[in-house]
């Protein structure tokens, strides 16, 4: 297995922190970025401490600018400008976004109508940046609660970049226990990230935490 120094921006969020900890537990560097480097440092040290290994804390755009891959897992509000300000942090790296733009209301949550994803938002601000969306619809509790893979579930990736894609479905072991699976072109992001809402939706009402599985492929 190639190792890779991976950065989580929005590591100290519950999703970042459970792919942080999925990807230490696979023998990744892994870095959590924040943009209080503090309050990055102390989530590493909760991470690092679970996963046995050590997890290093740090400022988004040191900790973007020094990896070899870079996980965007930060809220949709302020997406774009925080993208902006790591572009030369993120240019020609390979940037995973599993970014979700939603929605909240009384009626719960949905996927806001927009003309670009947030995968392909990123794509455009950082035009030399290989961005592949994935890892959008594995619950944060599941990826912390335990280190069992997550077997009965597929991550699904899309991008425009052929290398870029088939790596970041290899980084999908560390979750599912087996490759990702290709989804698609990077625009098909647009269909992807409101699925959560769909997912959220389900979990509330039947009290669990499900996920994507795809029937009828091997990987």
């Amino acid at each position: 297995m190639t190792r890779y120094r991976i950065a989580v921006v929005g590591g100290t969020g519950p999703q970042g922190r459970g792919l942080a900890y999925r990807f230490a537990l696979a023998g990744h560097e892994v870095v959590v970025g924040s943009r209080d480097a503090g309050r990055a440092k102390e989530k590493a040290d909760e991470i690092a401490e679970r996963a046995g290994v050590t997890v290093a804390g740090g400022e988004n755009a040191a900790v973007a600018a020094a990896a070899d891959i870079v996980l965007l897992a930060v809220p949709w509000d302020g997406h774009g400008e925080l993208v902006a300000g790591l572009a030369d942090a993120l240019a020609g790296k390979v940037v995973i976004s599993c970014v979700n733009p939603l929605g909240f209301d009384g009626g719960g949550p949905y996927g806001l109508v927009l003309e670009e994803s947030a995968a392909q938002e990123a794509q455009r601000l950082v035009p030399s940046a290989r961005v592949v969306g994935a890892f959008h619809h594995v619950a944060a509790l599941s990826l912390w609660k335990t280190p069992d893979a997550l077997s009965h579930e597929d991550v699904l990736v899309c991008g425009d970049d052929v290398e870029a894609k088939e790596l970041v479905a290899g980084l999908a072991t560390a979750v599912t226990g087996k490759p990702g699976i290709d989804a698609g072109a990077l625009r098909l992001a647009r269909q992807l990230e409101p699925l959560t809402a769909v997912l959220i939706s389900m979990n509330k009402r039947y009290k669990t935490r499900s996920g994507i599985a795809i029937t009828g492929i091997q990987v």
